[in-house]
């Protein structure tokens, strides 16, 4: 049997697409924990901007998800704290645990580590946003 390339496929390979391992290095997980939220912030708001979402509904994802209001969010945005003290400080949704899928070639529901899940959570819940999902489906009040 002739040898392929990497990223060809042999015949008897499934044609789903192929997520990345769900065990993460400690470098990738360490990165997500010293990365500030204010400097992914404004990722967010230009993408869900861009697909004609609003600020406010940003905010009403991120508040659902982690409990912070508007005035607690400028303040961890202000203080430039990192996901880790970000997601240390919030009190996840209990529901949280029901947002699953693939973000950013991840399988949410696999992820070993709390926190790369926990910001895979937010990263989630904005692209379904972006995606114009109905608010009720985001909030997974429905």
């Amino acid at each position: 049997m002739p040898k392929h390339t990497s990223g060809q496929r042999s015949q008897t390979e499934s044609p789903k697409k192929r997520h990345k391992s769900t065990k993460a290095t400690s470098g990738h997980d360490e990165r997500i924990a010293k990365m500030t939220f204010a400097s992914v912030y404004p990722h967010y708001l230009a993408k869900v901007e861009r697909k004609g979402r609003t600020k406010k509904e940003l905010h009403q994802v991120i508040e659902w998800l982690t409990g912070f209001d508007d005035k607690n969010l400028q303040a961890l945005i202000d203080e430039k704290v990192t996901f880790e003290t970000f997601f240390s400080k919030a009190k996840l949704n209990p529901n949280a645990s029901l947002i699953t899928g693939v973000i950013c070639g991840y399988r949410i529901e696999e992820i070993e580590k709390p926190l790369t899940k926990q910001a895979r959570y937010l990263d989630k819940l904005v692209d379904e946003l972006a995606k114009g999902q109905k608010m009720e489906k985001n909030l997974r009040t429905s």
